[in-house]
């Protein structure tokens, strides 16, 4: 199991970097990489409120990265990617555990998270529940499936 730490300030650019490639395993093509990017970017201003997460492997390296911004009750899974060569190794549900943790830690009652289709299965594994279809933050006109996930039941078990 990869270990959950906070980012480091500094790092902004190396996870950001993971982002990208996380995103691009996915076969989007150059255009839509580049209108995705802004949304891709890991912000220093996150690490330094602790907003972001990283697993780690035992040398440090990054292995996956994500980022829960409270929004009153609730918190946002603003990033959540795994560096392609650790995808389906533990790492993704280890890092979501962990976002869920931080969400409580922020008081939010649930985690709201935007998925890429790609990402929807993995999502409906970890227990969250499909609430519909919701504007990109990224691309005009795409339509991302949305989800919910109930951290008080977590937190109850």
């Amino acid at each position: 199991m990869p270990a959950i730490r906070a980012a480091q300030v500094g790092e902004a650019t190396k996870l950001t970097a993971l982002c990208v490639r996380s995103k691009a395993h996915w076969g989007y093509d150059a255009e839509f990489m580049r209108r995705s990017a802004a949304s891709l970017r890991v912000s220093s201003a996150d690490i330094a409120l602790g907003r972001v997460l990283v697993a780690v492997d035992g040398k440090d390296r990054a292995l996956g990265v994500a980022c829960v911004i409270p929004d009153g009750a609730g918190a946002d899974l603003d990033l959540f990617f795994v560096d392609p060569p650790f995808m389906g190794r533990g790492v993704g549900r280890a890092l979501f555990k962990a976002a869920v943790q931080t969400a409580y830690m922020f008081d939010a009652r649930t985690l709201i998270i935007l998925a890429d289709p790609n990402a929807a299965a993995f999502y409906e594994r970890m227990g969250a529940r499909f609430l519909r279809n919701a504007p990109s933050d990224a691309i005009p006109g795409r339509t991302l499936p949305l989800y919910e996930y109930d951290i008080t039941f977590e937190a109850a078990s």
